[in-house]
């Protein structure tokens, strides 16, 4: 099964290739409250390539604020517009893509179903920030973060095909 956001690129034609394209910077309200406006914001775009059969492949301009336990993500059309919003905090985890919201018993089911990967959100903040965090089958690559470049790839294991996740973040 095709995850939604892939369906989504395609018919975008843009949203195929990557993930984390950041184009704004916005405090979003979520039902658990609303992100400190002091916690960390990320923008740039971001590319996801999964080596699965078919291979599957997006990118798009992002927006990411907030902590591993606490957050909002942002996915931009290549116009600019929004095309899905994640949220996530304690007992919380939804997608909003226009007027459908869908909620998922955790921010692992809620990014499978969104990206196609279980990312490693609380070593992604780690990376974003500089700290090369270890995690079990998954290489990154912070030496270009001050450049606003940052990559991180999963090897095939477990039954789970490769994933390249690159981010490259606006200055």
């Amino acid at each position: 099964m095709t995850p939604p956001l892939f369906r989504l690129g395609q018919r975008l034609l843009a949203f195929l290739f990557a993930i984390f394209f950041i184009a704004g910077c916005a405090h979003r309200t979520s039902s658990s409250g609303q992100i400190d406006p002091q916690s960390p914001t990320w923008e740039g775009r971001l590319s996801i390539h999964i080596a699965s059969q078919p291979p599957q492949s997006f990118s798009s301009g992002f927006t990411l604020q907030g902590q591993a336990e606490r957050g909002v993500l942002t996915f931009y059309t290549p116009l600019g517009n929004t095309a899905a919003e994640l949220q996530w905090a304690p007992g919380l985890a939804q997608w909003q893509q226009g007027r459908d919201q869908r909620h998922y018993p955790d921010l692992s089911s809620l990014l499978i179903d969104a990206t196609g990967a279980d990312l490693p959100v609380a070593a992604l903040f780690d990376w974003l920030q500089g700290q090369a965090t270890a995690v079990s089958h998954w290489s990154v690559d912070t030496s270009q973060l001050a450049q606003g470049r940052l990559r991180a790839q999963r090897e095939a294991a477990n039954g789970q095909p490769a994933v390249d996740v690159r981010v490259v973040l606006d200055r």
